[in-house]
């Protein structure tokens, strides 16, 4: 089993940043890929970032030059910063973590299925 715990979510003007992070504990040694999803109100969950242990990094096109995803192996926290918020970007954010001997392709990073722990969720709102 793998524990997360977001942190980071506010309200913040159209325009403003924040960074959210995540904090990964338990059975961590598997964990392959750790990703970031949100979902916004009557609207399916989707992929924001992906990040795979050898650093390689998944973007939605939504958010591609804006959110950056990172991670520090050491503390086994993954963050994600958020610049030029829109209020678009309104949405209960989500880590997530994929563990698997085998790894996942990368065409599935961004994909919900894919994982299999998930943390509970820190509200983003951004207002115009």
């Amino acid at each position: 089993q793998v524990q997360l715990v977001e942190s980071g979510g506010d309200s913040v003007q159209a325009g403003g940043s924040l960074i959210l992070s995540c904090a990964l504990s338990g059975d961590t040694y598997n964990t392959k890929v750790k990703a970031w999803f949100r979902q916004a109100p009557g609207k399916e969950r989707e992929g924001v970032a992906a990040i795979y242990i050898g650093g390689s990094k998944y973007y939605a096109d939504s958010v591609k030059g804006r959110f950056t995803i990172s991670q520090d192996n050491f503390s086994n926290t993954v963050y994600l910063r958020m610049n030029s918020l829109k209020p678009d970007d309104t949405a209960v954010y989500y880590c997530a973590a994929h563990n698997s001997v085998w790894g996942l392709a990368e065409g599935w990073a961004l994909t919900s299925s894919s994982y299999h722990y998930w943390g509970q969720g820190t509200q983003v709102t951004v207002s115009s």
